[in-house]
């Protein structure tokens, strides 16, 4: 993040006594990236941050990927993935099935009616986006409420936990970055701030709520002394492992704390697009980036308006990345006729030439509005298929502008062929 923010009690300087009512001493953490170089934090806990007696080994499902060989498009059913009141017996951050992923980003998606565990990711960051439901993620920070369409960015190492609130399944589309997630940088002055030409700005962004105070000798939820449990995602030598730790007092202790680093909920409804008399290219709709991967977001908007247009994209062909896209509201003009609707996701991988289902090119002309809602991740390294996609894949999507596959064509299907 950053701009600065300051919430509870801190001391006038930095690294000096914070003390009690009672004269016992704060504990202050400093919470920084890349090697205190970057942005930071400081929090003042009641008890030792650093304390803890106990590690378990946390198995941490990587969905096991494979490569997208041969190469072709997909169309994965997310909703699939909880049928039915599955959902009920989930919780947001355990039970997540990964879909995608590569050496950079995993994404992956949960529909969940349980409360996480608590929870932090030493990997990277975490950008979920809040396809429908309604929650409440409270962190060491505090507390950010959270509903339908917002984008939660959690930093690296934030100790937080997700509490579904209502009646319905709160759905989340979680994009893990091994890397900081930030705002694109085409977007920032040289000291951090959104600028004028930015679709969204620092009013857009809502910081937690707090600090969010328990009493250390009591665990969260108030039912007597105990251990308290942390749910830590962190390397295994190039893989992704986990662990339980265990500490004898609960990290939301924090009395206060100031800096430019904490969690943040942006709202796509605050994304104000950008456009023009043509086409505008998919980094017209970027809104985050990461290490070797951008998100982007295609929200409702006029569109273009020039004599001649044609609203819909143009054909690509992504040379350098594999285009992902969530589609979780409205009518995706382009997709219309390939069976995308609410939960769909497509994979159109680097290598393949991709663009508007049969017709779509055609109707568009003449359209003045795109009711459509969609989050894209573009990565810059290949996606390899994991066990949320195999599981959901419809089949038929890699023939959609074709109208026929290999069954028809009196070909094979995975295969060598010379």
């Amino acid at each position: 993040m950053a701009y600065y923010r300051s919430v509870g009690s801190i001391p006038p300087k930095r690294h000096t006594q914070h003390r009690a009512a009672d004269g016992s001493l704060y504990y202050e953490e400093l919470m920084g990236e890349e090697g205190f170089s970057s942005d930071s934090s400081l929090l003042y806990h009641r008890a030792i941050p650093s304390a803890m007696v106990d590690s378990r080994v946390w198995r941490v499902d990587d969905g096991k990927p494979e490569a997208n060989h041969p190469l072709k498009p997909f169309h994965f059913k997310l909703h699939e993935l909880f049928p039915g009141a599955s959902w009920r017996q989930a919780d947001p951050v355990r039970d997540r099935r990964v879909v995608l992923s590569n050496a950079d980003v995993r994404i992956a998606y949960v529909a969940a009616g349980l409360p996480s565990p608590l929870y932090r990711n030493g990997i990277g960051d975490e950008c979920v986006y809040v396809e429908s439901g309604t929650g409440v993620v409270e962190t060491v920070f505090g507390t950010i409420e959270v509903g339908q369409g917002d984008y939660v960015v959690i930093p690296r190492a934030t100790t937080h936990r997700w509490l579904p609130t209502g009646d319905a399944p709160l759905r989340l589309y979680a994009i893990e970055a091994n890397s900081h997630i930030t705002p694109a940088k085409r977007y920032l002055s040289k000291f951090g701030q959104l600028l004028e030409h930015a679709p969204f700005c620092e009013r857009d962004l809502r910081g937690p709520v707090g600090p969010l105070l328990v009493e250390t000798e009591t665990d969260h939820d108030g039912e007597g002394g105990g251990d308290v449990e942390v749910y830590v995602k962190h390397r295994v030598g190039g893989s992704v492992g986990g662990t339980v730790m265990v500490m004898p007092t609960h990290p939301f202790d924090v009395v206060g704390w100031d800096g430019c680093l904490y969690p943040y909920a942006f709202n796509i409804a605050d994304y104000e697009p950008i456009t023009g008399r043509i086409h505008q290219p998919p980094p017209a709709h970027q809104v985050f980036e990461g290490n070797n991967f951008v998100i982007c977001n295609f929200v409702p908007r006029k569109v273009d308006y020039h004599p001649l247009s044609i609203p819909v994209p143009y054909y690509h062909a992504n040379v350098d990345s594999d285009e992902v896209m969530f589609y979780c509201g409205g009518n995706y003009e382009a997709r219309k006729g390939s069976g995308i609707g609410q939960g769909s996701v497509s994979l159109h991988p680097g290598g393949h030439t991709h663009g508007p289902q049969p017709g779509a090119y055609e109707r568009s002309i003449g359209a003045e509005f795109f009711d459509e809602l969609a989050v894209m991740v573009d990565t810059f390294r290949p996606l390899e298929l994991a066990e949320g996609a195999r599981a959901t894949d419809d089949g038929r999507y890699a023939w959609s502008w074709s109208g026929r596959g290999p069954a028809e064509s009196g070909g094979t299907s995975g295969e060598e062929q010379r």
